[in-house]
């Protein structure tokens, strides 16, 4: 459901907006470098109420989603935050997600906006547990602030001992007198930072009173958002996994946890026994250019070994960066690379990442 009032606010700062996912956003405001090094050095704040919110309760609720995500659930507690995937049936992904745990058997799934209906039938279609499933995704708002400096405004707002807060650990409480607001210590920027889970009602005057209460705080669009997330190595759901990528080959190992039962584990036992044939990759482009998703990555034979995933303009590094699938055997750090652009081949260089 899009926030009309919230919207229009958008646009009457100079943002540029567009259609994502059905929704209506700000990809800029008053330009992608400006506003990725606010957050890098600073504060912004984005709107990402496009972001969907599944609540799962009753009996056998974390049965369910032992059985349904890759990450053990069983090391979650109430007030924790744990990413994790949703794998199909094909050895790819649904989604990856957020599990948040209120208390036993009371979970709530943060989902990217574009798969928000799929997710939802997906955990119908594979629940034979005692459990509900409710899509509230239209009755909340998010806003995420994020930067070295949002501690220090956020807590011009609320009573909640924010330093108390570790990462990926989230509570409730009141900010600029909101009742009830989900406070957690997350982000997709790599940075300290905060998303504030509110009721639509109420995300104008949450949006109002923090740049009311910080003058340097800047509103951040979806393309600084991916620069953001692109230096720190963040998967991009669409770019860098998808229904068909493994997230052993994506890096995700650390959240597909192979000592457990779920869907399709014994396809990624054997996979992870069999040995990767793939692996995502970081490089950086040696000179200029960049890269986008979907070129192809030859090795110095001109065979063709890999696609890239995300490419973007690092602003923190002043140097093009992205991520590609590229055959396990040519995917050794410090390998060079060539990637093709139209007509031509760009020099690039396969490097550790997270970039930053």
């Amino acid at each position: 459901m899009i926030n009309l009032e919230l919207s229009s606010l958008h646009k009457s700062i100079g943002g540029k907006m567009v259609d994502y996912a059905g929704f209506n956003m700000a990809v800029q405001y008053e330009g992608v470098i400006s506003e990725h090094l606010a957050v890098r050095n600073h504060v912004g704040v984005f709107d990402v109420s496009h972001m969907g919110e599944i609540f799962i309760s009753g009996n056998e609720a974390a049965l369910f989603l032992q059985f349904i995500t890759s990450n053990d659930i069983n090391k979650l507690y109430p007030g924790k935050v744990q990413y994790s995937c949703l794998p199909n049936k094909k050895g790819g992904i649904v989604d990856d997600i957020l599990v948040y745990m209120f208390e036993e058997n009371s979970f709530m799934l943060v989902v990217n906006a574009s798969n928000i209906k799929k997710n939802v039938d997906w955990l119908n279609d594979n629940n034979s547990y005692d459990c509900k499933i409710e899509n509230k995704s239209n009755d909340f708002s998010l806003l995420a602030l994020q930067g070295p400096e949002s501690l220090n405004l956020l807590q011009k707002l609320t009573k909640v001992n924010l330093s108390d807060l570790e990462y990926y650990t989230f509570t409730h409480g009141e900010v600029s007198e909101i009742n009830d607001v989900i406070i957690s210590r997350t982000g997709y920027t790599g940075e300290l930072g905060f998303e504030l889970y509110v009721k639509n009602k109420y995300v104008l005057k949450l949006w109002q009173d923090l740049f009311l209460n910080d003058k340097n705080l800047k509103p951040i669009g979806l393309a600084a958002r991916n620069t953001l997330r692109l230096e720190k190595g963040f998967c991009l759901y669409g770019n860098d996994i998808n229904d068909s990528t493994s997230p052993l080959e994506a890096g995700l190992g650390w959240i597909t946890n192979l000592s457990k039962n779920f869907i399709n584990s014994d396809y990624f036992v054997k996979q992870k026994n069999n040995g990767l044939k793939r692996k995502l990759v970081g490089f950086e482009i040696i000179g200029k250019g960049i890269a986008r998703q979907h070129y192809k990555v030859f090795n110095n034979d001109n065979i063709d070994i890999g696609t890239v995933t995300s490419g973007s303009m690092s602003p923190s590094l002043n140097k093009a960066i992205g991520l590609a699938y590229i055959n396990i055997d040519e995917s050794n750090i410090g390998n060079n690379v060539l990637i093709q652009v139209r007509n031509k081949f760009l020099d690039a260089r396969i490097v550790k990442f997270p970039f930053l």
